[in-house]
């Protein structure tokens, strides 16, 4: 029996890695309604750093894969979410946004990866899939076989895929090189491109995306390949790095985690992320008369960056006071390894600025901090 992310009854999906990481001591905990790797016997700090200098493997299986394919599938995907495909082609990867309907807050922040002419591998958060499934068919969940669940066949069908295969990035200044030991067809593959690549008589898939602010690459491998690929993977001095330090990478570089800077009340335009809105495509997109309206009368808030002057970071829901008052809530917070001190991410009205003096209530105790500039740690690539 092939391993392959399928869910267990009654407990979480466990990826293709999963008893790879277990043989590596990793410690393994729920998320997104998956069991993976939060940190290897490294420790956090020490992964966190070795991307930042040269390179690490995380495992991204939790990701979604939906499948959409057919001659439809362009004007499907054009018409729900919010960017604009007409921007790439085939061979290329594009960050898009699924909004609600109703007010226009993110349902989900997806990777498209365009394929072929006629075939797109859509990638949503973890919790998420079923969500964007839903979105893509309009007729519910897809069956086994691809057509909606109403009996129907459409062009553009999105297919759930994820159990098939699992997702391994490569990230960091010197990932494309040490991965060129490896799969040379996949370290080859441009920023934000996407490429097919044979290893081991096996046919994958290479992206060249990331959620670290380093550069990198994202390969999709078959799941009975998955375990051999990820050692070779390591075997080529490329540690493995868990959820905390993709965490702590992609919190220095400012990029939004879902269910914290994106989701439920939480528009693109508050999030500083109106730049995947394309408003004049003609087919439009889902929640575009919303977003219009919050567009036309401006936005209430907006994500700031925060950071403060010692080790102690922001935490997650800690209010932020400005002159005394609550002016809006931290949505995520750590301390930066490069940076030294603590950073973190809120929505604050948008007339506080960067080199504003703000302060965080952390139980009760009162800590300093300034509005500053983001990405905190700014890189060549990475997204």
């Amino acid at each position: 029996m092939t391993p392959e992310a399928a869910p267990t009854t009654g407990g979480p999906r466990r990826s293709p890695l999963d008893a790879a990481h277990r043989r590596l001591g990793a410690k393994m905990v729920p998320f997104g309604g998956w069991e993976m790797p939060l940190a290897y016997p490294d420790g956090t700090l020490a992964e966190h750093l070795s991307c930042r200098s040269a390179a690490v493997a995380f495992d991204v299986s939790h990701l979604g894969t939906v499948r959409v394919e057919g001659p439809g599938a362009f004007e499907r995907l054009q018409a729900t979410l919010t960017n604009d495909l007409r921007k790439i082609g085939p061979g290329r990867a594009q960050y898009t946004h699924l909004l609600d309907e109703a007010d226009a807050s993110v349902v989900d922040d997806i990777i498209v990866w365009w394929i072929g002419e006629h075939r797109f591998d859509v990638m949503p958060n973890a919790s998420n899939t079923s969500r964007v499934v839903e979105a893509l068919t309009g007729t519910g969940a897809p069956a086994t076989d691809g057509t909606a669940t109403d009996g129907t066949a459409t062009d553009g069908t999105a297919t759930d895929v994820t159990a098939g295969r699992a997702i391994i990035a490569i990230q960091g200044p010197s990932a494309r090189r040490q991965l060129a030991a490896v799969a040379p067809g996949a370290a080859s593959v441009p920023h934000f491109a996407v490429q097919p690549f044979e290893w081991e008589g096996v046919t994958a898939i290479a992206a060249g995306t990331g959620y670290t602010g380093e550069d990198g690459v994202e390969c999709a491998v078959p799941a009975e390949a998955a375990e051999a690929f990820w050692e070779a993977v390591l075997s080529a001095a490329i540690p493995p790095a868990g959820l905390g330090a993709r965490d702590t990478l992609r919190l220095e570089a400012a990029l939004p985690l879902h269910g914290h800077e994106l989701g439920p009340g939480i528009t693109p335009l508050q999030a500083g992320l109106g730049w995947v809105v394309a408003w004049d495509k003609p087919s439009g997109f889902r929640g575009k008369p919303a977003l219009e309206a919050e567009r036309a009368r401006g936005v209430a808030r907006q994500l700031r960056g925060l950071a403060t002057e010692g080790r102690q970071p922001p935490r997650q829901g800690c209010a932020v006071l400005v002159e005394g008052k609550p002016a809006g809530v931290v949505t995520s917070g750590n301390f930066s390894p490069v940076l030294g001190h603590g950073i973190g991410l809120a929505f604050l009205p948008p007339e506080v600025g960067p080199g504003a003096a703000v302060e965080l209530d952390l139980r009760g105790r009162p800590v300093a901090a300034r509005v500053v500039p983001l990405p905190f740690v700014s890189k060549k690539k990475g997204q």
